[in-house]
């Protein structure tokens, strides 16, 4: 008598569990607002890891600027508001978190590949962390 065997549920691999090469995650910056003054910056340099330190008080400007760039060609009630709530971030930590609508609202004017060109080009901003590796079975 021959068996049927069914394929182990335990050896099928799906490719959503596979970490990909081309994905990398974006983290939010840290939530250490910058020092006032020099003793300031210098606790939070050696009480902090490296990548977690508070970012330099210069850089908010410029990147608020390429923020608003991004949306400045997409007409629209809501371009107009999520540039003024751009313009009202008083952290990269607020800009971070602005960054998803700003990929909606560029998709929805424009396209989605071009959404997916200036999300890049803003993500650039942020700490990065290569995808964690998944435990899969041999």
């Amino acid at each position: 008598m021959t068996s049927l065997r069914l394929p182990s549920r335990w050896h099928a691999r799906s490719t959503l569990s596979a970490p990909s090469s081309l994905r990398v995650e974006v983290r939010p910056p840290s939530l250490c607002h910058a020092p006032d003054s020099f003793w300031q910056r210098l606790m939070v340099w050696l009480i902090a890891p490296a990548q977690e330190s508070s970012p330099p008080l210069n850089r908010l400007p410029p990147v608020r600027a390429e923020f608003l760039a991004c949306v400045a060609d997409v007409e629209g009630a809501e371009a107009s508001i999520l540039g003024q709530r751009i313009g009202a971030a008083c952290s990269l930590r607020d800009l971070w978190h602005l960054r998803t609508e700003v990929y909606r609202v560029v998709a929805l004017g424009h396209s989605q590949a071009l959404a997916e060109e200036r999300l890049a080009r803003l993500s650039r901003h942020f700490p990065t962390r290569a995808p964690r590796v998944a435990f899969s079975a041999p």
